[in-house]
């Protein structure tokens, strides 16, 4: 079909041009449409019309037409964003067992659709078998998952909790940890998880080189605060993991604006928890968008913890706000969040 120059002129006005490689466009089409023999140069643009004789192979017997190749890609585009979430799911059937299961608590349930576990752990590189150690997992969210999947795979799981020997430890924190394990403590259903100590002056989290996943959700944030804290504990990790091992990553992402006060609000630069793990030896493997949530607008008046879960009303420490308005909050839903891989060298 002949386009005259002046509307393609338009169009290159309105639509940004943007370059993909002939790889991906192939790779791509082949999986979603089934289409071959379409060649595309590095540096051709998307909102060009395709030459017939590009696009020959390209189309149907009943549509000799060539297809312009910024629709080709608007298309493509559309499909990657609608299997996104596909390219992270489980063929493990022990996985989906463990998230599938009635036995989870049904406020766990209602998280899955913002903290995505499926995807998450998929990402993450959990396996049947492996040591696993969770870094202080606060409501238990991926204990309910990770301890029935550790027993239904011939794999361990650990929790890092309360450090029992630090001599000021509060009353609360030791009550923490006994609710906690009294709750895991049904072997029919979890297994036999083990608790170690984790915090400021804890010893290590196991033998050198024993774990296979170490998982911290949430957490870097609350370890940036304490001078040292974090060097101490990202030390710890590498530490236990064995060679290859992985460290899964999860936290509130200040990008793309600066972080404040070390993340006093919850919220974290990318780069900075990179920083962190490579200072320990880390390297990093791969980052995902499996949790991001653009609605986050993160400036919010009592820090990240003004969103759901937690839902805060007024300052910590002060009595809820039964007049504060959270229509707007609630509508966010959770944080935007980085969800991080990284690998112990080998």
């Amino acid at each position: 079909m002949f386009v005259p120059s002046a509307t393609r002129n338009r169009r290159r006005q309105v639509v940004r041009k943007a370059r993909v490689s002939s790889a991906f466009v192939k790779l791509v089409g082949e999986r979603i449409w089934g289409f071959k023999g379409r060649k595309l140069t590095e540096r051709e643009s998307f909102d060009a019309p395709a030459p017939p004789a590009k696009v020959a192979a390209s189309v149907t017997p009943k549509d000799t037409s060539p297809m312009p190749l910024r629709r080709h890609m608007l298309l493509l585009a559309a499909a990657i964003t609608l299997a996104a979430p596909a390219a992270f799911a489980s063929t493990d059937p022990a996985l989906q067992a463990a998230v599938a299961s009635p036995t989870r608590p049904a406020g766990d349930v209602a998280r899955d659709g913002a903290r995505h576990p499926v995807e998450s752990l998929t990402f993450w590189g959990l396996k049947p078998k492996q040591t696993v150690i969770e870094i202080s997992p606060g409501g238990g969210y991926w204990t309910e998952i990770l301890a029935p999947y550790a027993k239904a795979t011939g794999g361990t799981y650990v929790a890092g909790v309360a450090d029992l020997s630090n001599p000021k430890i509060s009353e609360g924190a030791k009550k923490g940890r006994a609710d906690f394990e009294a709750r895991f403590a049904d072997p029919a259903k979890y297994g036999q998880p083990r608790f170690v100590n984790f915090g400021a002056q804890s010893g290590p989290l196991g033998a050198p080189g024993s774990a296979d996943l170490v998982l911290t959700a949430r957490n870097v944030h609350n370890w940036t605060q304490a001078p040292g804290m974090a060097d101490k504990v990202f030390a710890d990790f590498f530490a236990v993991l064995k060679p290859g091992g992985v460290l899964a990553v999860e936290d509130h992402r200040a990008d793309p604006r600066s972080e404040k006060d070390a993340g006093a609000d919850g919220y974290l630069n990318t780069a900075t928890v990179i920083a962190l793990a490579e200072k320990a030896g880390f390297k990093l493997d791969a980052k995902s968008e499996i949790n991001a949530n653009p609605k986050d607008t993160k400036d919010h008046p009592f820090g990240v913890w003004t969103l759901p879960p937690t839902k805060r009303t007024a300052p910590g420490g002060q009595p809820a706000n039964p007049n504060f308005d959270r229509t707007k909050y609630d509508a966010i839903g959770e944080s935007d969040r980085m969800t991080l891989r990284f690998r112990k060298p080998a």
